[in-house]
């Protein structure tokens, strides 16, 4: 099982701040795909990602038992 974290608009989006998939591994490509067909989340391809707490790439391989943090900008003064 994978863990997804949500935070701000894709929390607001989602309706939740945590998400978990049954899958034994997936790009982070791949994972935002999977999102992007289940949920509202057009803007998750701008979005920061963490893998167990360290800034990843699309390319980067998740595995089951990793959490996923989904971040998106923040705007403010």
């Amino acid at each position: 099982m994978i863990h997804i974290l949500l935070f701000a608009s894709l929390q607001e989006k989602v309706g939740k701040d945590r998400v978990d998939i049954e899958l034994d591994q997936i790009s982070v490509t791949d994972l935002k795909n999977s999102l992007k067909e289940r949920y509202p989340l057009t803007e998750i391809d701008q979005v920061m990602v963490a893998i167990n707490e360290e800034y990843a790439i699309d390319t980067d391989i998740v595995r089951a038992g990793d959490t996923v943090a989904f971040i998106p900008p923040v705007s403010g003064g």
